[in-house]
């Protein structure tokens, strides 16, 4: 019964990684597109934020889609870097190479562990 349980709970969370994934996706867009005075402030520093935020939407894309996980790899790593460079739009803001590879190494790092995760999940289900 307790694997069951462990079951559902593994396939609720993985029902919504989808929808959170995409609104993460928006608004990290919205945060880096928009004007730095729209910008949320933090209490810490600016590459931890952006660390931060893609380790979240990275994890979030590789549970929502995990047998697409090269896909969704490619597109995000690649999309780190086409999104620094939609602050072009903003008289406000200026894209850095800098940036673009935090914000790709904190992808790369949130897609790792979502696989990690994804793979835990994969043997509770073949064992359970």
């Amino acid at each position: 019964m307790k694997r069951r349980a462990i079951k559902y709970e593994a396939m609720i969370m993985f029902k919504f990684a989808r929808p959170l994934a995409w609104l993460l996706l928006a608004f990290i867009i919205f945060v880096t597109v928009s004007p730095i005075g729209l910008r949320p402030e933090t209490v810490t520093t600016v590459d931890t934020d952006r660390a931060s935020a893609y380790i979240l939407v990275g994890l979030a894309f590789a549970l929502a889609y995990p047998k697409q996980w090269k896909l969704v790899a490619v597109l995000l790593i690649a999309g780190t870097v086409a999104i620094e460079y939609l602050q072009y739009l903003s008289p406000t803001r200026h894209p850095r190479l800098h940036d673009a590879g935090i914000k790709a190494m904190g992808a790369a790092i949130g897609l790792l562990a979502g696989w990690v995760i994804n793979r835990w999940r994969e043997t509770l289900i073949i064992s359970g």
